[in-house]
């Protein structure tokens, strides 16, 4: 006999897939409790609020994507090459999930002021990103302040062409920020290389 998923499960996976499609503020609850085949009931005992379970769904993608960063971070390749292959993943994240972006900035987009829990997942999640370059540039640049700058600079890249891509629907954002980030960083590596 085949065991079914919690019901806290089947609301979590119904509703990360929604959100992700159609977006945080085009989803309602009886949506979700409707296709997760649960009662209502049992969706408030598992989650008080939609911001509850956005909440939720935001800390399960940040520990998808923190794997993803330490399987980088890890890895044997040179720091160029891990940045490079952030890159090639943002844009197979694209194409796979059909431009729909990223799950953080679309649902900052449509969130008010009293979604404090949402905005700080939202926030802790850029700035992990943020983090990771930093780190990489840190192997990459001889002082603190020079990997700093590169690493807020490969942040903005990376950013900046997630959402272009989500807007047009095309991966040459993505491709042309990963080739800047390839030249800022083989300029970093060899200073005299103009």
């Amino acid at each position: 006999m085949i065991k079914r998923s919690s019901a806290r499960d089947r609301i979590l996976e119904t509703a990360s897939q929604l959100f992700q499609e159609r977006g945080y503020s085009e989803v309602g609850i009886n949506e979700i409790i409707d296709k997760a085949d649960t009662a209502k009931a049992t969706f408030y005992q598992h989650f008080p609020s939609k911001e509850s379970l956005c909440t939720e769904w935001l800390k399960a993608v940040h520990e998808r994507s923190e794997r993803v960063r330490q399987e980088i971070l890890d890895s044997d390749l040179a720091p160029a090459e891990k940045i490079d292959r952030y890159f090639v993943g943002l844009g197979q994240f694209l194409e796979e999930n059909d431009f729909r972006g990223c799950p953080y900035t679309n649902t900052g987009a449509v969130i008010d002021e009293e979604c404090a829990c949402i905005r700080e997942k939202i926030e802790s999640h850029k700035l992990a990103i943020r983090a990771f370059f930093h780190k990489l540039t840190a192997e990459l640049c001889p002082t603190g302040r020079r990997a700093k700058a590169l690493g807020d600079t490969l942040f903005l890249l990376f950013s900046g062409a997630t959402v272009e891509g989500q807007n047009l629907r095309s991966l040459w954002p993505v491709e042309a920020a990963r080739a800047a980030a390839g030249e800022l960083c083989a300029r970093e590596s060899d200073p005299t290389a103009s």
